[in-house]
């Protein structure tokens, strides 16, 4: 009986053997194909996985394409502002100097023939220098004495030639206070003194029952006619026996750039 039993184990064992030999025949002989359906199913239970990462893998890519073009856009946008701020420094300057010579020739287009006058640059105005005075940029270089009137737009006259250095001068503006000078009310041949009180602006006194209009002009004497400034005001008191009138210069220093010395 155990015989028997034997037998059949040692059967079994000689199958198994067999039935492992054929498998791993067909394993080798069917390789590529066992493979690839392997890879297939890989290939399926991984694809959503795969698909994740590429998806992240090109999220990182566009944002790093996204940040790259924001610093391109950024650093071309810098440029252009500088370039924008380079042309309007440009025109700035092309239309300052357009407009000094423009205010040149309407400077020089002002004046006689016969006048000769030098044209100088201001160096240095009322609020950097003390008092009611210029700093030109002409002075012995350029033949100037002491004493010349200085002229601004051509034909007002706003001041003297005080000092004279070797290439500069400085002006004392007849606006200065308590400069006096000498002047006509224009159309009356009546002589007055102006006092100036700063800042383009004048003072005359006058006997209280003398009749000045507001605009009348008052100028300096000489043969040609040179407006030193307009009444802009009367001030009286009746019981003062006298009456102030306040004028006013027809020019702006603080907008020269030039003005023009007498020979």
């Amino acid at each position: 009986m155990s015989y028997l039993l034997d037998k059949k184990n040692k059967k079994r064992k000689i199958y198994k053997i067999i039935i492992g030999i054929i498998v791993l025949f067909l394993i080798f002989y069917f390789w590529s194909s066992i493979f690839y359906g392997l890879s297939s199913a890989a290939h399926f239970v991984f694809r959503p996985i795969i698909n994740l990462g590429n998806n992240i893998g090109q999220k990182f890519s566009d944002t790093g394409a996204y940040f790259y073009s924001k610093k391109e856009l950024l650093l071309e946008n810098k440029n252009l502002k500088n370039q924008i701020l380079n042309s309007e420094a440009d025109r700035a300057n092309y239309i300052s100097v357009v407009d000094e010579n423009n205010k040149i020739k309407e400077i020089l287009g002002r004046k006689k023939e016969i006048d000769k006058m030098i044209l100088s640059s201001i160096l240095s105005k009322p609020n950097n220098s003390p008092y009611d005075t210029l700093i030109i940029d002409v002075g012995l270089d350029n033949g100037l004495i002491v004493g010349k009137r200085v002229f601004a737009l051509g034909n007002v006259p706003i001041g003297y030639i005080a000092e004279v250095y070797d290439y500069s001068s400085k002006v004392i503006l007849f606006s200065n206070v308590g400069e006096k000078t000498e002047v006509v009310i224009n159309g009356s041949g009546i002589f007055m003194q102006a006092v100036g009180r700063g800042g383009g602006n004048f003072e005359m006194i006058l006997p209280r029952d003398f009749i000045l209009d507001i605009g009348t002009e008052v100028d300096l004497p000489g043969i040609d006619t040179y407006i030193l400034g307009t009444v802009e005001n009367i001030i009286s008191d009746p019981r003062d026996s006298f009456q102030k009138a306040l004028l006013v210069s027809p020019v702006n220093i603080q907008e020269l750039k030039f003005v023009e010395v007498e020979r």
